[in-house]
């Protein structure tokens, strides 16, 4: 399985130093969670590695080739993204979305094909999102439409893809249901940004911890994710439990004890 190395990347904007010499390898086949504070740089690095940043120093490395020397539709048959920006609410219907992602196999001239549609239904079956081919992507609830962006990227027929935040202003059980999908798909390399620890802990084989624009750790959730560095890292105390349902880690948290917050 395709995998990709991030070897000490750093990225300067406007004189600021965003992400600081990160050295990071991606596992073929693996769900790696990217965490951190808002501001922490996981954004920024996710863009490098799929090409929509340079680096200022540094490489990524796909397979162990610069992403800067691959053409940029050999990048768009192995990178498949899934961002934070989703696309405008125009009257596509969602077959018509996914088949978008078979836009890096199409020559100018080229029209969708019967490979393609297959293709494009089985993203849309492996999404649980087949039900939906006919309905305009306007009319379908957050997490609908996340799933459809998702079949987007997987009729790319990526090795590796990568989500900025993919639950982000879904609820509770739609953030549940897009992990569950994340997490079961074969073949894939998956690269996450996550807000929630909880779901790092639940979902992802590794995580990586980002703090300032520098990695602070990474490695299995239960071995990385501790209560020193979660206060370090976030400026919270942590207490850890076990989940009941999977025996992963789970964790509560309460804020920091100070002069204006006694305990």
């Amino acid at each position: 399985m395709t995998g990709a190395e991030v070897r000490d990347v750093d990225v300067v904007v406007g004189g600021t130093a965003i992400v600081r010499s990160i050295a990071l390898e991606l596992v073929g086949g693996e769900f790696l969670a990217l965490v951190g504070p808002n501001g922490s740089g996981k954004s920024t690095l996710l863009r490098t590695l799929y090409r929509a940043l340079r680096p200022n120093s540094g490489q990524v490395l796909v397979d162990g080739t610069d992403v800067w020397r691959l053409r940029s539709v050999d990048v768009a048959r192995t990178i498949a993204v899934v961002a934070q920006e989703r696309p405008a609410d125009f009257d596509f219907t969602v077959a018509d979305v996914v088949r978008m992602g078979r836009t890096p196999y199409l020559g100018r001239m080229a029209r969708i094909g019967a490979s393609d549609d297959r293709i494009c239904a089985d993203a849309l079956e492996r999404t649980g999102a087949a039900h939906l081919a006919s309905r305009v992507l306007h009319t379908l609830s957050g997490g609908e439409k996340q799933r459809v962006l998702i079949a987007r990227a997987l009729a790319q027929d990526p090795s590796i893809l990568i989500l900025d935040e993919p639950t982000n202003h879904l609820d509770i059980a739609a953030q549940l249901e897009i992990l569950g999908l994340v997490a079961s798909l074969d073949g894939v390399t998956v690269i996450a940004a996550l807000h929630e620890l909880n779901h790092a802990a639940a979902y992802a084989d590794r995580v990586a911890v980002l703090k300032a624009g520098s990695l602070v750790g990474c490695g299995a959730p239960s071995h990385v994710l501790t209560p020193a560095l979660i206060e370090e890292v976030f400026g919270v105390r942590a207490s850890i439990g076990t989940h009941p349902d999977n025996g992963r880690t789970q964790f509560s948290f309460s804020p920091l004890q100070t002069e204006s917050n006694p305990p």
